[in-house]
């Protein structure tokens, strides 16, 4: 599990910010954050869970782990299907005036990817 220091502690990147804070936005990532921090839990688990599809769940993963908020490992079942696990990295986030001007000064022109 990769360990994230808390914004503001450290020279995040304005795009690291917008990444992180644009995956935080939508109310169904909030729900499977708070899910995941029960333990580990499979796709389908979290698409019961949450009563979203499990395509549509997948994807607010990815966005999730895109901004490192989340780690995904997949592994074999008895069956040899392929599973998909996913857990949450510890992060903190402290904003202030002051450090989403820092990090407003290293916005890259393109954003980010």
């Amino acid at each position: 599990m990769t360990e994230r220091s808390q914004l503001g502690e450290h020279s995040g990147s304005g795009d690291e910010l917008v990444r992180t804070l644009s995956a935080l936005s939508n109310p169904h990532r909030l729900r499977i954050l708070a899910l995941l921090l029960q333990g580990r839990v499979h796709v389908s688990g979290l698409a019961r869970e949450v009563g979203l599809s499990r395509p549509l769940v997948h994807m607010h993963l990815q966005r999730l782990e895109a901004a490192g908020l989340v780690t995904g490992q997949l592994e074999l079942s008895e069956d040899g299907k392929a599973l998909k696990f996913f857990e949450v990295n510890p992060f903190a986030l402290h904003l202030t005036p002051e450090t989403v001007a820092e990090a407003a000064r290293t916005l890259s022109k393109e954003g980010p990817k």
